[in-house]
């Protein structure tokens, strides 16, 4: 099997992992930066070049699309498609988790657990919009942010006006989120592979920190979940459409609920903590999921 593995880094941890997880199997997997594709559209014959090769004879594709290439990364995962390639997360899916708003209003629509949320751009009803989401404190997002960056903890309703009135000003799309006191700081990372969770870790802010990202010097250790934190976690996969996921979960009294789906989770936390090798379960899905989806069209 031949697998080309979109990433714009190929000595990141998480690429460099499903490069050898191929080779392991004795698969051929090669990296290539999605920046650097160009492309033929055209109804008979689509075709993806890079660095002056035509991309030919591809098996499979997994997507390693960052937030800051979305449009161009999910164009270039959809051209693959229209080539008839398999890919592990299709580029709908991508879009659709990238996308905060919409990600949390198909949640919603799904009736998933998700903290109370609130959404504006450029109201004046700032007291309005604060009690909708329950009074302070309260999380304000940028719908931009990534990786725990341009997410602010308000913890009262002067410094939530001021940075709701900070946002406006930038002209900026912003979230307001009741915050979850009962977590304390701790979030849950399942790692969604093909229906199922594979792995789970807790993710601990640093001290003085209300992120957990572990980019944020956030720490992390293996977990046990419940009955209903897993089948929450399962449930916002498949409502993304995505076969790979790392759904973000907090533990509040009402339940388990949902902050992030992630297309691209990484794996060096989840395995590090875990200990287990997330990264040849993956390659092990996309080959049965292939296997299944030529037998299907075969048959179709």
């Amino acid at each position: 099997m031949r697998v080309v593995i979109l990433s714009r880094k190929p000595g990141l941890y998480s690429t460099r992992r499903l490069v050898e997880a191929c080779e392991s199997r004795g698969y051929e997997a090669r990296v290539i930066d999605p920046l650097q594709c160009y492309m033929n559209i055209t109804s008979k014959k689509p075709q993806v070049h890079y660095q002056g090769d035509l991309i030919e004879g591809v098996d499979a594709v997994i997507p390693r699309i960052g937030a800051s290439i979305t449009f161009y990364g999910t164009a270039v995962v959809r051209q693959f498609e229209m080539m008839g390639v398999f890919t592990l997360n299709e580029s709908t899916a991508i879009s659709r988790s990238r996308d905060k708003l919409r990600a949390l209003q198909v949640l919603s629509r799904k009736g998933i657990g998700m903290p109370v949320t609130g959404f504006a751009r450029s109201t004046h009803r700032t007291q309005e919009l604060i009690r909708m989401a329950g009074g302070p404190p309260l999380v304000i997002k940028l719908l931009e942010g990534t990786q725990g960056k341009g997410v602010v903890l308000a913890e009262t309703e002067r410094t939530a006006e001021s940075i709701i009135e900070a946002f406006r000003k930038l002209d900026a799309n912003f979230l307001v989120q009741e915050f979850i006191a009962e977590a304390r700081g701790t979030d849950i990372r399942c790692f969604v592979l093909g229906g199922k969770v594979v792995g789970s870790m807790a993710r601990q802010a640093k001290e003085g920190e209300f992120r957990s990202n572990i980019h944020r010097g956030g720490s992390a250790q293996p977990v046990k979940i419940t009955p209903e934190e897993r089948q929450t976690a399962v449930a916002a996969a498949e409502a993304m459409g995505l076969g790979v996921a790392g759904v973000d979960l907090l533990r509040s009294n009402r339940g388990p609920l949902v902050m992030e789906v992630n297309s691209s989770p990484g794996l060096q936390g989840i395995e590090r903590a875990t200990g287990q090798d997330i990264a040849g379960l993956i390659v092990e899905h996309l080959e049965k999921r292939r296997s299944t989806v030529s037998r299907a069209r075969v048959q179709g």
